[in-house]
């Protein structure tokens, strides 16, 4: 006696590996040179009085993480926080010290934001 009947299909449905593979460095490629492209406009844009900013809005961890939250709940992106971050490290904008409240800050924005939505305040 089975207690439970299992069903076998045949598909003959194949993966196309070098397109998947092709796809996949692809894009991996053209992120990297978004980046590239992101990283010099931001040392040629960017001057001192930008880098003053970022210094005060990362002056310590707790700013770090307010300024992270911030800008995530304005942009309603962490990976957009994450990504210019990044960029503005690649530019010497900021330190890695410097970035990783802002970027647990980000993270911490998309959660309480996500929360907020979560509330049911029509009662």
């Amino acid at each position: 006696m089975y207690w439970a009947t299992v069903i076998v299909t045949e598909t003959n449905d194949t993966v196309a590996w070098g397109t998947l593979i092709l796809g996949l460095v692809g894009g991996l490629a053209l992120f990297l040179l978004g980046m590239d492209r992101m990283t010099e406009a931001l040392r040629l844009i960017v001057g001192n009085k930008a880098r003053r900013i970022l210094e005060r809005l990362t002056v310590n961890r707790f700013v770090g993480l307010a300024t992270g939250a911030g800008i995530t709940a304005v942009v309603q992106s962490s990976s957009v926080t994450t990504v210019l971050i990044v960029g503005f490290i690649s530019a010497g904008l900021m330190t890695f010290l410097q970035s990783i409240p802002v970027i647990i800050g980000s993270n911490i924005g998309t959660t309480v934001t996500a929360q907020i939505i979560a509330f049911n305040i029509a009662g």
